[in-house]
């Protein structure tokens, strides 16, 4: 079920995740995350978005960032899965992944985009406009809105305070794939998941039917 686009529904606080519902494939994973919940605590009040896009970076991926070996900037992409992993791109965003796999695994889902439920008026502060659905559409607005930056980098997605994953608030509508976006290795496959004519979802219309 999708919500209206003009009148987000707002929810009760959604089940938080265990981390064994979560599946040790990494794309399983990105498709399971389509529909749940992203909450964010903050000082000013409670943010909540429904998980509507996703991208999965596999073993053996020459995108991923964990292709090349554990670093300094990666380490929390080598966590057990159900972790941030939190970076900078562009030198002007940051941007949310959770890890994936076994612990030392390197691999981890992006997590794109966000239909907007609850502290809606906080995520327009945040981003500084009003339109609905450009709020958290991308990965660098979502962390924007959220107030998403480094020093949630490592953090436990399925026990901390600040930032977690939560149950999904409503079955989602029928889940497609198509090739990643914004990256230029291996974007023939088919590893970026969304929730099928969701207006929240980014990347162009073609790609989203």
């Amino acid at each position: 079920m999708i919500h209206s686009p003009k009148q987000p529904t707002s929810a009760k606080l959604p089940r938080r995740l265990r981390r064994a519902e979560l599946p040790q494939d990494t794309e399983a994973l990105a498709r399971y995350l389509i529909g749940k919940t992203l909450v964010r605590e903050t000082p000013r009040g409670r943010i909540i978005g429904r998980i509507v896009e996703t991208e999965a970076y596999v073993l053996g991926d020459s995108a991923s960032h964990g292709f090349r070996g554990l670093t300094q900037r990666n380490r929390s992409l080598f966590l057990h899965r159900g972790h941030a992993y939190v970076y900078f791109i562009y030198g002007m965003h940051y941007a949310l992944n959770v890890s994936a796999g076994a612990k030392g695994q390197g691999t981890g889902v992006l997590i794109r985009a966000l239909e907007p439920v609850e502290g809606i008026e906080q995520m327009q502060r945040n981003r500084g406009i009003k339109n609905i659905h450009e709020l958290a559409k991308g990965p660098g607005r979502l962390a924007e809105a959220l107030k998403i930056d480094k020093r949630l980098d490592g953090i436990d997605l399925c026990t901390a305070k600040s930032l977690w994953l939560g149950d999904a608030l409503a079955p989602p509508a029928p889940i497609s794939t198509s090739k990643r976006i914004g990256i230029t290795k291996e974007i023939h496959r088919p590893l970026r998941f969304y929730e099928r004519n969701n207006p929240y979802v980014s990347g162009p219309k073609r790609l989203n039917q």
